[in-house]
């Protein structure tokens, strides 16, 4: 199991044993985090899993896909680490990774 961080909006932190394969998203939705909506389920279709990267782990969660980044366009407050956290998947490279919820979501 690899480490997970989700900081919801509020400070509240959710520290997750994610499942290698799996996705920040469907992390933060298994374990009722606040203010990820995924509307569409994880299919990068929407905007509504919008989180920001911890700064220290931008380039190891990598550049948004191209596809990624027209979905980003619909989102609320876009930053430098934004992401779909749909579009994270979790590996044993991203032990440790913290995530940010913006305070609302498209």
């Amino acid at each position: 199991m690899t480490q997970l961080t989700i900081v919801a909006f509020d400070g509240t932190r959710f520290d997750i044993d994610a499942a290698d394969g799996s996705t920040v998203m469907e992390n933060a939705v298994r374990n009722s985090v606040p203010g990820i909506d995924a509307e569409c389920g994880g299919a990068c279709a929407c905007a509504t899993c919008h989180v920001y990267v911890d700064d220290g782990w931008t380039a190891a969660t990598g550049e948004p896909s191209p596809m990624e980044e027209d979905m980003l366009d619909f989102a609320v407050d876009v930053r430098p680490t934004s992401r779909l956290s749909c579009q994270i998947k979790i590996t044993a490279a991203l032990d440790g990774l913290v995530v940010h919820v913006p305070e609302r979501q498209a």
